[in-house]
């Protein structure tokens, strides 16, 4: 499904998150669809169960995930929406970058072709989708 950088400074649960997060997005994992038990991931990954399970964890209290009782851990229809605090946080984040960006000469077409090229990398498909 995908590998952990066992050398990464990031936790190996949030890596889990991360990956996880990104075949939601780019919708390779569909909505409804079952995830791989704790166990399964674990012994795929060669990571302790615990770690897969606090990943899991994560992902239900942030809707990416909900878990049925006796039937294993699926893939949200809907996941919730943003929290309004950390979008502005973030959109303050990409302000203050764009504003370092451009101080250090950076032309607005190379700024506009690197917001396109990230957006494109992330949801998958053409720039000029």
């Amino acid at each position: 499904m995908f590998q952990i950088d066992l050398t990464s400074r990031k936790p190996i649960y949030e890596q889990v998150m991360a990956k996880f997060k990104q075949l939601i997005i780019k919708e390779v994992l569909s909505p409804d669809e079952k995830i791989p038990s704790v166990r399964e991931l674990a012994k795929q990954l060669t990571i302790n169960p615990n770690t897969i399970q606090k990943a899991y964890r994560e992902l239900e209290r942030q809707g990416y995930v909900y878990s049925v009782k006796g039937r294993g851990n699926f893939v949200s229809s809907k996941i919730r929406k943003v929290d309004e605090e950390k979008l502005n946080k973030l959109k303050q984040q990409v302000q203050n970058s764009l504003s370092e960006l451009i101080y250090l000469g950076i032309e607005k077409e190379e700024l506009i072709e690197l917001i396109e090229t990230t957006y494109s990398t992330i949801k998958g498909g053409n720039i000029n989708d």
